[in-house]
Parts: C-alpha cells; sequence; structure tokens
C-alpha cells in the first residue's frame, strides 16, 4: 500500500476537476506513442489483471544456454513456409517468434530482411550456416508454451534478464491494482474546453496507460487525486501539479528496464502529459549484473518517488520564481547569450515570455517558461531536447 501523504492546504477539485495552466513546462509524447500504437488485446484495465499475464508466461517459460553449433534450424514438416529450430535438450522443435528470428539472424550477422524474403528452406541453410560459423559459441534462449512450443528470445550468454512480472510487482506494491485503490492510478483527462484536469475518468480499452505486449510492458501512473500548489499563476490562480511515473521493460531484448518521474499540469485524451517540470530518467541494460542493479537501483527510486514529500520540488519552483536575475531588455539579452542562445532566439524566449505571462522575463522560473514553451513548437527532436535540457539546468541552479 504506498504511503499517503497530506498536503496543507490541498486545493478541492470542482465539478469539473482542478483548473490548470498547460502553457508552461514541457509536453512529453512518450506515453502517447505507447497508446496510439497498442491494439486492444495489448492494453489491460488494471495492474492485477496486467500481472496475471505477464506472470502466467513467466510461468510457461524455460531458459537455457546452448552451444549454437549444436542447434539446427529446418523448415517445418507440416509446412514449408515455416522455420522451426530444434535445440539440445528439446524433444520437439521450437518455431521463433518474428521477433527471435530477428534476434537470432543478428546474433549471426545475417540481414533479417533478407531473410524473410527468402524461402523457408533457404533462410534455414543461410542460419545454419552462420550458427556453425558463429564464434561467439554460446547463446540463451527463452523458450514459451503455450498451445505451441514458440522461441521467444534468442540473446547472448551473458544476458540479464529482468522479467516483466517483476517490474509489475514492484508497480503494484506502492499502487495496488492502479485503479484508485491508492493514491497511484491511470490518470483522468484534461477537458480542452475548460482547461480542468477531471481526475474521474472510467478506465477503458480507450483510456487505460497499462500496456503489455509479447516483447514488452509499459505502465504510466499519476496522483491527480492530490494536487500540489507550487505557487501562484498571473491571474492568482494556484499552479497546480501533479505527480507521475512512467516504466518500461521487455524481457526478450528489445528494450532497456527504465522509469521516469516527473511533476505534471495534466494528461489529455491522447495520453500527452502536458506541463511537466522536474523530469528524471533511469535505465537499465540487460548485461549480467541487470537483476542486481534492478533491485538495489530502480525498485528503490520508484518507491522513493512514490511515498517522498514534494516539499524539495515545491521549494525549488517557488526559489526559481524569487530569483530575479534580469530587470532590462539588456539583462535578459545577456543572460541568454551567455547560456548559449543566439540573439533570434533569445528574443523568441523574451517576446514569449511576454505574450505568456503579460510582463518580460525577470526570475529564473520566467526564462525557463519561456524556454520550454519555445522547445514545444520545435519541429525536430534534437533542438527540443537541447532546448529542454538548458531550461532543466537552469532550474537545478536554484535548487
Amino acid at each position: 500500500m504506498a504511503t499517503v501523504l497530506n498536503h496543507a492546504h490541498q486545493p478541492r477539485p470542482g465539478p469539473r476537476g482542478y483548473k490548470v495552466d498547460i502553457s508552461r513546462g514541457r509536453r512529453i509524447g512518450r506515453v502517447s506513442s505507447e497508446w496510439f500504437s497498442r491494439p486492444d488485446d495489448e492494453r489491460f484495465l488494471s495492474l492485477g489483471e496486467l500481472a496475471a499475464a505477464v506472470r502466467a508466461r513467466a510461468e510457461r517459460a524455460r531458459t537455457r544456454t546452448v552451444e549454437t553449433r549444436e542447434v539446427r534450424v529446418e523448415a517445418t514438416r507440416d509446412n514449408a513456409e515455416r522455420l522451426a529450430l530444434i535445440i539440445p535438450g528439446r524433444d520437439e522443435p521450437v518455431a521463433p517468434t518474428h521477433w527471435s528470428f530477428g534476434q537470432l539472424a543478428g546474433l549471426v550477422g545475417a540481414p533479417s530482411g533478407y531473410l524473410r524474403q527468402l524461402p523457408a528452406p533457404l533462410a534455414a541453410i543461410n542460419l545454419q550456416h552462420g550458427l556453425l560459423e558463429h564464434r561467439g559459441e554460446l547463446m540463451k534462449t527463452l523458450e514459451t508454451d503455450d498451445g505451441r512450443t514458440e522461441l521467444r528470445a534468442v540473446t547472448g550468454p551473458d544476458y540479464g534478464r529482468i522479467w516483466d512480472h517483476e517490474l509489475v510487482d514492484a508497480v503494484m506494491k506502492i499502487a495496488g491494482n492502479g485503479t484508485g485503490d491508492t493514491r497511484w492510478k491511470v490518470p483522468g483527462l484534461l477537458d480542452w474546453s475548460t482547461m480542468h484536469h477531471n481526475p474521474h475518468v472510467e478506465i477503458t480499452r480507450d483510456t487505460t496507460t497499462l500496456y503489455a505486449s509479447d516483447r514488452d510492458v509499459f505502465l504510466f501512473l499519476v496522483d491527480d487525486m492530490h494536487p500540489i500548489e507550487a505557487g501562484k499563476l498571473p491571474n492568482g490562480d494556484p499552479d497546480l501539479f501533479f505527480r507521475g511515473f512512467y516504466c518500461w521493460n521487455s524481457e526478450v531484448g528489445s528494450k532497456t528496464l527504465g522509469m521516469a518521474s516527473f511533476y505534471l499540469r495534466a494528461v489529455c485524451m491522447n495520453r500527452n502529459i502536458w506541463g511537466a517540470e522536474g523530469f528524471e530518467e533511469i535505465s537499465i541494460r540487460h548485461s549480467k549484473f541487470a537483476a542486481n542493479r534492478f533491485a538495489h537501483e530502480a525498485a528503490p527510486a520508484l518507491e522513493n518517488f512514490a511515498t517522498s514529500s514534494p516539499t524539495p520540488f515545491v521549494a525549488g519552483i517557488m526559489a526559481a520564481r524569487a530569483r530575479i536575475v534580469a530587470r532590462t531588455d539588456e539583462d535578459r539579452q545577456d543572460f541568454l547569450r551567455k547560456r548559449g542562445f543566439s540573439k533570434s532566439d533569445a528574443a523568441k524566449v523574451i517576446a514569449t515570455v511576454l505574450d505568456e505571462e503579460g510582463h518580460p522575463p525577470e526570475s529564473i522560473f520566467d526564462f525557463v517558461q519561456g524556454i520550454t514553451a519555445i522547445a514545444r513548437d520545435k519541429p525536430h527532436q534534437d533542438s527540443r531536447l537541447d532546448l529542454e535540457g538548458k531550461a532543466s539546468k537552469l532550474l537545478a541552479a536554484v535548487h
């Protein structure tokens, strides 16, 4: 069960939720990309349902390390257009998935796209040759019996597997079912017509942020029932934030294990994160000691964020609002130019703050908001990340 934090003078939601200002901070599209790409059978309505699915496939899984030269590749007897592998220690052949076929081809240095275009017997001959000549000598397999035997992954012998259910279990320790039984839940929705974030939204296939495929898991949860006030907006309204995090893993090697934590102002229907501040991310490659790093680094970091006080974050925002660094146009240009901004970009930052805040930038917080607003409009990711990095450094300098 997650620790419940009590914030003094906590704002109460109106009938439409909490009024937010998403013109500030970063827009994060990572969750939206996941939301757009997931078919219905990869969407789950609770952490319990998700955990049961990924734990069941782990219980059916078997791993083994074998010599590559002992593996046989052939076209299947009942379908000559499909491949099967005969692996030492198994009585029956295993059929590679689309993903593991690509891994197998990569292991022996063969172009998977080309092999997929060949008739299965020819592809088998090419893969067999590669396995016999493979200098690594050993490979690790992940096999699952689920009606038919599948080869889900082929990796090097030192691959450090972190099971998908291990990540889900770690999240459930702080978030329960992820449906509101603790403070951590699938996020609500931003109403664009009123600019209110409503935390009370039914969890459906369209709104869920709990995903799993045969290759990975991805989870996004927020605490949007307990807003955090960090100063006032120009009109005197409270500037409200919610805490959130997302995390991901692949037990078959398609991606690292990682998690990101941040403070956000709203989540829209397309699952874009708006008005994010304080973004922090860690990732762990599935190397030999990955399981130890997960146990001693990633899981504690997740729990610490989930149960910690937001006081340092609020104090940092308030300090950035109070830190006056420029009072004249010349001061503003000098401040930005010394931090790597061109004359034209500096002018854009100043104009943006003047337009959105009603006054030219004076404080660190003003400049950070202007920079992140410019970053949101950058079409190229490298330029956007560069600007967001400069904004983060400014904010971190006053903590």
